[in-house]
């Protein structure tokens, strides 16, 4: 009878310590994923939301098919820049100083300062628009100062182990884009159609916009990022000096290359749901202008009802507030590093003023710019263009190091991931050159 009594007691230990294991592995799955997932969260920012937002509204599904046919080359990209980080324990801009002329990365370092900027200031003053769908009376200019300052301190006072723990929770915004897609009625055999069909009709707006969309999709802001959050993840974990990082084993690879691929396929898919619902909600409705992101949900409330508008504006502000830590910390690496200068988020501002002036100087002009009269559009296409130039020049670089033996060993790249490399590098080029032809 004792040993009866004790059986449910057992059960009820055996159901605790299955419940104790999960929450552990689930715990470890959430420190293993990271900076791939930030990254990729962080890639569908207000202004990138604004330009497939103008795709959908514009072009209808017609573009829809980049989300699928860019995710390979992306991934691919943002892996060869996870793994040079990982095996010379140095970050991005380090290794092209380390193998290239220097004059080279400071002109694109520089072209990166004025792309990350514009972008800062274009999404601060769409949080701010998006604030205000949600609370008509709160003040734009008091919204866009307080937004950008709060993201100023947060990034320098904030240690480094708790921001990241705070940038993860956030990636959470971005399934708002998600379920706004699931609510409205779409056309799925039109949707397949066209997401698996490229379909181009070479117009400049046309050109402009895919430009614009590769722009904010393989951006030179991510390559830094995450080459320098790797490094960051290092350091957290007590490698702090380059000789103590470099190296890296085939199961660290694994976990980073399935981080990465995970991240960006939930940008891309954010990205085909933004396209494919302003296609069946403004384009049909012939509403085919969109300036901001904002604009983009307050076009919806009327046509895919409130829930819809809400959540997109929801998901501006999140990421939003994703995104700015990471295109003002992606400027202070690439240039820090380049000059030889205290870098990292890990370190305090006493020791890095340098590096956290960089984020500085780079969120008040972002604050600045929304009060001088630039047009949203033309902020969004000036950085798309900057990003245009500057990424193919980077992609060189990071395909050339990441394929070289001599510096990555065993971890260079192998021909498929070469050739996916060169493909985007040849694409972007291709793209930019094509967007300032159709410019001037």
């Amino acid at each position: 009878m004792k040993n009866e009594k004790e059986a449910p007691k057992d059960e009820e230990v055996i159901l605790i310590e299955k419940k104790e294991t999960i929450l552990e592995e689930s715990e470890e799955y959430m420190k293993k994923i990271g900076p791939g997932i930030i990254t990729g969260a962080a890639d569908d920012d207000p202004s990138g939301i604004a330009t497939y937002s103008q795709a959908g509204a514009q072009f209808g599904t017609s573009l829809v098919w980049l989300a699928l046919w860019v995710y390979p080359l992306v991934s691919t990209i943002q892996e060869m820049c996870a793994r040079i980080a990982m095996v010379t324990g140095r970050g991005l801009a380090s290794n092209i100083k380390r193998n290239f002329p220097k004059k080279i990365l400071y002109i694109c370092t520089i072209l990166l300062f004025f792309a990350n900027t514009l972008n800062i200031g274009a999404d601060l003053g769409a949080m701010a628009k998006a604030v205000q769908l949600l609370a008509p009376k709160m003040s734009f200019v008091f919204l866009v100062i307080f937004t950008g300052i709060s993201g100023l301190l947060l990034e320098i006072i904030v240690p480094y182990r708790i921001y990241t723990k705070y940038l993860k929770w956030l990636v959470i915004a971005v399934f708002a884009y998600i379920v706004t897609g699931l609510i409205i009625h779409m056309d799925w055999s039109v949707l397949l159609r066209d997401g698996l069909i490229p379909h181009i009709t070479f117009s400049k707006s046309q050109i402009l916009l895919i430009t614009g969309i590769l722009g904010t999709t393989i951006s030179p802001y991510l390559f830094f990022w995450q080459t320098s959050e790797e490094i960051e993840e290092e350091i957290r974990d007590g490698k702090k000096t380059v000789a103590s990082r470099k190296g890296t084993t085939h199961k660290e690879v694994k976990e980073m290359r399935l981080d990465i691929w995970v991240g960006m396929f939930l940008s891309n898919i954010v990205m085909f749901f933004i396209i494919a619902v302003c296609a069946n909600t403004l384009f049909i409705n012939g509403i085919t202008n969109i300036n901001t992101a904002s604009d983009a949900a307050l076009a919806l409330r009327p046509l895919a009802g409130s829930l819809a508008y809400l959540l997109f504006a929801i998901g501006i502000i999140g990421t939003g507030l994703l995104a700015i830590p990471v295109l003002a910390g992606s400027t202070a690496y690439a240039i820090t590093e380049s000059f030889g200068w205290k870098e990292g988020l890990y370190r305090k501002w006493k020791t890095a003023h340098a590096f956290y002036g960089v984020i500085a100087v780079s969120i008040i002009v972002g604050i600045l710019l929304n009060f001088i009269g630039i047009d949203p559009i033309k902020a969004l296409l000036y950085s798309a263009i900057a990003n245009g130039i500057v990424a193919p020049v980077m992609l060189v670089f990071i395909v050339k190091i990441s394929s070289s033996k001599k510096i990555m060993g065993e971890f260079h790249n192998k021909p498929i991931t070469k050739a996916l490399g060169w493909i985007a590098t040849i694409l972007m080029s291709v793209t930019a050159i094509a967007a300032i032809i159709s410019l001037f």
